[in-house]
C-alpha cells in the first residue's frame, strides 16, 4: 500500500531516493500536441519570475514618469544646459571655421589673392579714415551710432 504510508524524514530517506525527489522537483512537463508548450512551471522559476515583473513594474513606473523627470531636470539645470551647449556650439563653430579656412588655404593662387585684397583694403581704410583730422571724427560718429543700434541706446547723449 503506497498510499497509506507515512512520508520519510530526509533523514531516513536515502541518497537515491533524495535525488530522485530533486529530479520529480525540477520535472516540466510538455504537452506533445503543441510542441514547446510548458504544462506546469517548475516553483523556482516563479520566483524568477516574480523578479523579472518585479523589474519590468519598476521600469514602466520610471518610463511613464520620464517626460516628468526630464522636465524636472531641464527646469533645475536650465542655466547650466544653456551654457554648455553654447560651449559646445563655439567648439563646433571655431573647429568648422578652422577646417574652411584650411581648405581655402589649400586652393592654389587663392590664399594669395586674398591675402592682396586685404592689403588693398586695409591701405583704402587707412587713407580713407584715419589720415585727416575730419574724417577720424567721421569715423568716431559712425562707431558711436553702431554700437547705439547694437546696445539699444544712443551713446551721443552721453
Amino acid at each position: 500500500m503506497e498510499g497509506s504510508e507515512l512520508p520519510k524524514s530526509k533523514a531516513e530517506s536515502s541518497p537515491l531516493e533524495a535525488t530522485a525527489a530533486e529530479a520529480h522537483k525540477n520535472k516540466i512537463d510538455v504537452k506533445l500536441e503543441t510542441p514547446g508548450e510548458i504544462v506546469s512551471p517548475n516553483p523556482s522559476e516563479q520566483s524568477g519570475n516574480a523578479q523579472v515583473q518585479e523589474w519590468a513594474q519598476l521600469v514602466s513606473d520610471i518610463s511613464s514618469r520620464l517626460p516628468e523627470l526630464v522636465g524636472d531636470f531641464f527646469t533645475r539645470y536650465k542655466q547650466f544646459l544653456i551654457t554648455l551647449g553654447l560651449f559646445v556650439l563655439l567648439i563646433v563653430a571655431v573647429k568648422v571655421t578652422l577646417a574652411i579656412l584650411d581648405a581655402i588655404n589649400d586652393i592654389p593662387l587663392l590664399a594669395p589673392f586674398l591675402e592682396l585684397v586685404g592689403i588693398g583694403y586695409t591701405a583704402w581704410f587707412v587713407f580713407r579714415y584715419l589720415i585727416k583730422r575730419e574724417t577720424r571724427q567721421e569715423l568716431v560718429t559712425e562707431f558711436q551710432s553702431l554700437q547705439g543700434q547694437i546696445l539699444g541706446k544712443n551713446s551721443l547723449d552721453s
